[in-house]
């Protein structure tokens, strides 16, 4: 159930039957401090400036047109106008019993969506570096929650597998490979170096440059030869970065990837059809959009390249029939995109020009969800000492070396194979959690000590907090299946606990609706902290606890068990049973 639109569903039953215009938004906000409320009701003081009424003259006309029945135990007006919404604690209590029969605990599956989600987005002969990894876990955590509500969500990884560079690149692996026909597996095991060494060549060999350049033109028409080789320098570098996906447990598969050379074919068809929209205007050779909605610095309409005056596309030409793709022939209803905020110009041009070309459907939703940038402590982007890019693979061995050093001194009493399985899940979920837990419009501190913390908002904070729970249940001698009996609230801590576990529904909800993973990671820092704090004083396990409470106890434990186990699986983030 979500609490959220429940109450906003009543909020707008009440504010028309006092009066108030129809479409005035309830604005109903869960409470900041529990002294005033649970929930909070903002809408009236607008409202009566609207209508030129007393706010709070009118905010209790709206409570006697407030029908919450037994959702509530007490309503009232606070300050000019506020109305505070005290929730029950026998409904509280009734809602979680209805949750624990449910394995979605509470869940409910949304009214389905077609959603294609642009995410990860890595190039061809080069290494994953820490630049692609807000892009990935971000976009494949939105994946994950947007599925969990039942929409139909199709993966793409936009590849950068086509352009001027592949004509060196097939080059310097042609003339490897004449010296050895294993220079393929051994030089691209270290893709950056294999790129370097092609750009060198390329700037100083003017004889190699120009194979290069005529291999471009070879490969764009269709060249079996150099297909072949372009096909290696594809397939190696999507078992690379396989390898980085599934350490982190992303989601992607080579299955997900259409690359900018899907769209090869149709990108002339996408400068017809801009041309027979009236939209093209020739520009010294090249042709050109120009954009009234975009200015520049003299205050004349911007251009937008589709095609250079040699003939070659851009990548906005590519991200136009992306769009086309994603529109028409997936029928998508939203299409999100999950790319540095730098690019913001870039998507808002894009989406402009698909809309007047008829690319978009007017149905669809295109929405680029901006990241910030990862930085070191001094502020810059995150690299290396010497200056250079982080590979991701070297970021996540030294999570795991760093996790390794952190298990030994507080996990004395696991074996070796339950070291490692913690280890990987502190390392991995450390690193992704210390990202999806930061706003991802911000640029963020990338910082081990914080990230690798048992205290905050971390990842071993909540997944000790599981663990803990799992600990109740083994010195209980019992497992959920066993508990016969119903939840019932009598102390003020489980009343917290009741109260954010219930919360569970509207959060994915607002998640899912604005592609904000980092309000997840604040729900379940918030229900691990108000656990421990139900579990110092509220004993389960003691001798003495009435068997009536007990069982209510852990039903409750339970169920923060299976929200906090929900909620990091859709962080793409694993539990363990002990630590």
């Amino acid at each position: 159930m979500n609490i959220l639109k429940l109450l906003e569903d009543h909020v707008i039953k009440a504010l028309i039957a006092a009066g108030v215009p129809a479409d005035t938004p309830p604005m109903v906000r869960a409470g900041a401090r529990t002294n005033f409320g649970d929930y909070q009701c903002n809408a009236v003081m607008a409202a009566a400036k609207k209508m030129g009424t007393n706010p709070r003259e009118l905010a209790q006309t709206v409570l006697e047109h407030l029908d919450l029945g037994t959702i509530a135990e007490k309503t009232e007006i606070a300050g000019p106008g506020f109305i505070n919404i005290h929730l029950s604690p026998t409904w509280l209590a009734k809602s979680l019993n209805n949750c624990i029969a449910d394995e979605r605990a509470g869940v409910v599956k949304a009214e389905p969506q077609t959603i294609v989600v642009d995410y990860s987005a890595p190039n061809v002969a080069k290494e994953m570096h820490v630049g692609h990894l807000r892009s990935t876990i971000i976009g494949d955590a939105s994946v994950r929650t947007l599925e969990f509500l039942g929409h139909k969500v199709i993966r793409q990884n936009h590849l950068g597998d086509w352009g001027t560079q592949f004509g060196m690149l097939i080059a310097h692996l042609e003339e490897l490979e004449k010296n050895n026909h294993e220079a393929l597996g051994l030089e691209l095991a270290d893709l950056e170096t294999f790129y370097r060494e092609a750009k060198k060549r390329f700037d100083d060999d003017s004889d190699f440059a120009e194979k290069a350049r005529n291999y471009v033109v070879d490969l764009q028409s269709g060249n079996n030869h150099c297909l072949k080789l372009w096909k290696k320098l594809v397939d190696v570098t999507l078992a690379h970065n396989q390898e980085n996906y599934d350490r982190l447990n992303v989601s992607l598969t080579p299955a997900d990837v259409m690359g900018e050379s899907a769209y090869n074919d149709s990108l002339p068809t996408i400068i017809r059809a801009l041309g027979n929209k009236g939209l093209l205007t020739e520009d010294q050779g090249a042709q050109v959009v120009f954009l009234n909605e975009f200015k520049n610095k003299q205050g004349e309409p911007m251009g937008v390249i589709v095609r250079k005056s040699d003939g070659g596309f851009l990548y906005t030409t590519t991200d136009l029939a992306a769009i086309r793709h994603r529109c028409h022939t997936l029928n998508a209803d939203r299409v999100l995109y999950y790319v540095d905020a730098r690019q913001g110009q870039h998507f808002e041009q894009i989406y402009a020009i698909a809309k007047k070309a008829g690319f978009s459907t007017d149905h669809a939703s295109l929405e680029h969800h901006a990241l910030g940038m990862m930085l070191g402590k001094d502020g810059k982007p995150f690299r290396t000492r010497a200056g250079g890019t982080i590979k991701l693979a070297d970021l996540l061995d030294e999570a795991e070396e760093r996790a390794a050093v952190v298990i030994a001194t507080k996990s004395a009493d696991l074996d070796e194979e339950q070291k490692v399985q913690v280890i990987k899940a502190i390392a991995m979920g450390s690193v992704k959690y210390a990202d999806l837990s930061k706003n991802r419009t911000s640029d963020y501190v990338f910082d081990w000590d914080n990230m690798l913390s048992f205290e905050g908002n971390t990842a071993p904070y909540i997944l000790y907090a599981y663990t803990r729970v799992k600990s109740i249940f083994r010195k209980a001698g019992v497992t959920e299946r066993d508990l016969k009996g119903t939840i019932t609230l009598t102390e003020v801590t489980e009343r917290e606990l009741a109260l954010k576990l219930n919360q569970f529904s509207e959060v994915l909800e607002s998640c899912a609706k604005e592609g904000m993973p980092h309000q997840l990671c604040a729900y379940l820092y918030d229900v691990s902290a108000t656990f421990m704090k139900f579990y110092e004083v509220c004993p389960v396990n003691k001798e003495g606890v009435a068997d009536e409470v007990r069982i209510s106890r852990l039903l409750m434990c339970a169920l923060t068990a299976r929200i906090l186990n929900l909620g990091l699986g859709l962080l793409g983030i694993n539990t363990v049973e002990k630590m």
